[in-house]
């Protein structure tokens, strides 16, 4: 099969990158191919089926066209330093412009260790290449800008982890892979040059209006500030939880990228934090717009050399915009935030009220996503038939008072029933990807190579909006007996 790549990564200085194939696998079977997505991507879909295009999807063949590399990236994890990470276990095998004329890159997850693997085997193991499939999939259906999946392959090898596990590769498709990380990793070391390449490359692939801006790279900042609050403020209105927002992990496109420790909230609580790893909570639900904040003070500080050759004026410049986050974080969270209770934002008292029920539904201990959808079933005018909300809360007196307050603002409003109700479910799912299921999934894979309950909930997260009686034992919160307390990290 002849892919039409075009690698602008790859036309970047070697510094930015390694030049890497990846590692052939003994026995590959396919686990899932995206028919959907890759039709969208001008991706014949017959060849990936067959047996060639399966040796090319588990790496025993590189595809004229494509530029297989590792690329070269620094971070902040946990808020500390490390000066060279990269793709330990991941290739960007090349580009493909799709059906709608977007740059989209095709990467590969565990094909193999590189340069930067720091001592790991570079492979993944099945478990973490099938919840990432769910995730990516799982948010896109949720309207979430992401990356997406592409494929998952089994390789017919054992990694070792804490115990052996059969072995997998995810492929995945971005808009990109440059993140906050890769910018720290030329300002660090004092590479101008380089950075104001990488600066040029963003805006050429990402944003090509800002090449005309009287300042690129202010502009540049501006806009992936914007980016980054609208996607944490989609992120905290549907109960997602990152789980290592650390700056490698932050992508300058405004996409949702490296699928590691994630989670999904079922009783709400504001200091969830699943991930095994972060033992202080600092990626916790409520704290994720703090640390975009964060991660994005740490691009203005890489940015300030372009920004202006004055370093006092380029810090002024940066910090305008750097200020400004809180308030556009909440220009993009508060009317989600009101819509889940079939409100707008344009008053104060309506985002007050919003936030008033998510206090109440930590105190009683109510389900994140379960609370807002049932809020569909109500009737607007009369709390007559409240208990599909009321059985969720600890004490549903807390959820009474509440109501009291929601339905004279709704009245206000005057809309019928079936529009109100129609209003809510396009905004609450019924399905998320809850982590009692994605547990399961990965289990049934690890154990027993059994993909059945993986396709099966693909199908369900692929309409999150829709009812699906047929399917709601998988939109029940855990038993007690199911619950997942941490989410371990990525591949």
């Amino acid at each position: 099969m002849n892919i039409a790549f075009d690698n602008s990564y790859a036309r970047l200085p070697p510094a930015f990158y390694q030049r890497q194939s990846p590692d052939p696998v003994g026995a590959p079977s396919l686990i899932v191919l995206n028919h959907e997505l890759a039709a969208a991507l001008g991706l014949d879909v017959e060849f990936l089926s067959s047996a060639d295009g399966l040796n090319w999807l588990a790496g025993n063949r590189v595809l004229a066209g494509s530029e297989p590399l590792a690329m070269a990236y620094a971070g902040h994890q946990f808020g500390h330093f490390v000066p060279q990470l990269g793709d330990g276990r991941a290739l960007l095998v090349g580009e493909v412009i799709d059906g709608n004329g977007q740059r989209r890159d095709l990467h590969m997850k565990g094909s193999g260790p590189t340069p930067f693997s720091r001592g790991g085997d570079g492979r993944a193991s099945i478990g973490p290449v099938v919840r990432e499939y769910l995730a990516s999939e799982a948010m896109a259906a949720l309207g979430v800008p992401t990356t997406r999946a592409l494929a998952a392959v089994a390789t017919g090898e054992t990694v070792f982890r804490q115990q052996p596990e059969p072995g997998g590769i995810l492929w995945r498709a971005a808009a990109g892979h440059v993140r906050v990380g890769t910018f720290e990793y030329f300002a660090r070391r004092g590479q101008l040059e380089a950075l104001r390449a990488l600066a040029d490359h963003v805006i050429a692939r990402h944003y090509p209006d800002l090449a005309e801006a009287d300042n690129p790279a202010l502009a540049l900042f501006d806009v992936v500030i914007d980016r980054t609050a609208a996607l944490v403020a989609h992120w905290m209105s549907i109960g997602f939880i990152h789980g290592v927002m650390n700056t490698d992990n932050t992508s300058v496109a405004g996409e949702t990228i490296d699928y590691g420790p994630f989670g999904f909230l079922d009783s709400f609580d504001p200091n969830t934090c699943y991930s095994s790893i972060d033992r202080h909570g600092r990626y916790a639900w409520q704290r994720q717009p703090t640390i975009a904040h964060w991660n994005l003070a740490r691009l203005g500080e890489c940015l300030l050399p372009l920004i202006d050759d004055d370093p006092q004026r380029a810090l002024e410049h940066a910090n305008s915009k750097l200020e400004a986050f809180p308030r556009r974080y909440q220009n993009h969270f508060n009317p989600r935030l009101t819509a889940k209770i079939g409100l707008d934002a344009r008053t104060p008292e309506h985002i007050a009220l919003a936030l008033d029920l998510l206090e109440r539904m930590h105190r009683q201990q109510a389900d994140f996503t379960l609370t807002f959808r049932r809020l569909a079933e109500l009737d607007p005018r009369s709390g007559r038939d409240d208990a599909a909300v009321r059985e969720l809360f600890v004490d549903p007196d807390d959820f009474d008072a509440w109501a009291i307050e929601w339905r004279a603002r709704l009245a206000v409003e005057n809309r019928e029933r079936n529009q109100f109700r129609a209003a809510l479910q396009r905004v609450n799912p019924a399905f998320i990807l809850r982590n009692h299921l994605a547990q399961r999934v990965a289990d049934a894979a690890v154990e027993r190579l059994d993909f059945e309950p993986l396709h099966t909930l693909l199908a369900v997260l692929a309409r999150p909006y829709n009812d699906q009686p047929e399917h709601a034992e998988l939109a029940r919160p855990p038993r007690p007996e199911e619950r997942v307390t941490e989410t371990f990290c990525g591949t």
